[in-house]
């Protein structure tokens, strides 16, 4: 699933369509996460987009009339700004057409993505995400406070998206092995210096995977339709078995929540 660099990379090269006008809407599949609804197609037309945000892992579209076009990119969707003569591709659910006569396409194969319209404000996904962690992360002491009388492991407490929204699994386990921090820690036991550390390393890395793109594990593109280069910068995350980058100790993957977890053993404790 694209997690917040990913998106933010999407977002951004999203950001040439600002101006356009929606010309013509193209509805191919309805039966995404939740069903497209039917008159997405005659609201959008006419609609000129105004502005591109991310809120976490989400994008909205903020368009002429005051309303907005929340979409999510589920496990395997994308949405890619292409010619309007390109070959239509299998699983290009939705087409939008546009005045500039390029097309918005969003791709999704396995239908876990997202895409409606309305008002801001009345998008539940929205109401109950934490901070975003490039713009608003918590200081140390905020940090330790909403950490307090936890005993969920500190992995688990990053990817909550109540507390700090868009973090998922890569980004995880990439920040807790920059912060020295085992996955399994519980994060009501963090010392002050402990949580700085994981602050300071969100920063870095979430930083960093943004300006390299993101990372394209399996399908992962951007509006334009080209990968990110992040993973090659990875690590732990899906390097068990090999050679830790800085210390030579074999990277171990455990499992928590039903996630693949990995960590150096050496270097975190």
């Amino acid at each position: 699933m694209p997690e917040l660099p990913e998106v933010e990379t999407v977002r951004r090269t999203l950001l040439p369509l600002v101006g356009d006008t929606v010309a013509r809407v193209e509805v191919r599949e309805h039966r995404l996460r939740q069903p497209i609804a039917a008159d997405l197609a005659v609201r959008l037309r006419g609609r000129r987009i105004e502005g591109v945000e991310r809120h976490a892992k989400y994008l909205l579209f903020q368009l002429s009339e005051g309303e907005c076009m929340l979409a999510h990119l589920g496990m395997t969707g994308s949405l890619v700004i292409q010619a309007s003569a390109s070959e239509p591709q299998k699983h290009d659910h939705v087409v939008l057409g546009l005045s500039s006569g390029r097309e918005l396409v969003f791709n999704d194969p396995r239908r876990f993505g997202l895409l409606k319209l309305g008002q801001r404000g009345d998008f539940m996904e929205l109401h109950r995400i934490g901070r975003d962690p490039l713009s608003e992360l918590p200081s140390a002491a905020e940090l330790r406070t909403l950490c307090k009388g936890r005993k969920k492991p500190v992995k688990n407490l990053l990817m909550d998206q109540q507390i700090l929204g868009g973090i998922g699994n890569i980004y995880a386990s990439e920040i807790l092995f920059h912060a020295g921090v085992r996955p399994r820690r519980q994060a009501g036991r963090l010392s002050s210096r402990e949580a700085e550390r994981i602050l300071q390393a969100t920063r870095k890395v979430l930083g960093n995977a943004v300006r390299l793109g993101g990372s394209s594990i399996s399908d992962y593109r951007d509006a334009d339709g080209k990968p990110g280069y992040f993973q090659i910068q990875h690590r732990v995350y899906d390097r068990r078995g090999q050679p830790c980058r800085r210390c030579g100790a074999i990277i171990r993957r455990i499992v928590m929540a039903g996630r693949s977890t990995f960590y150096c053993p050496t270097c975190q404790s």
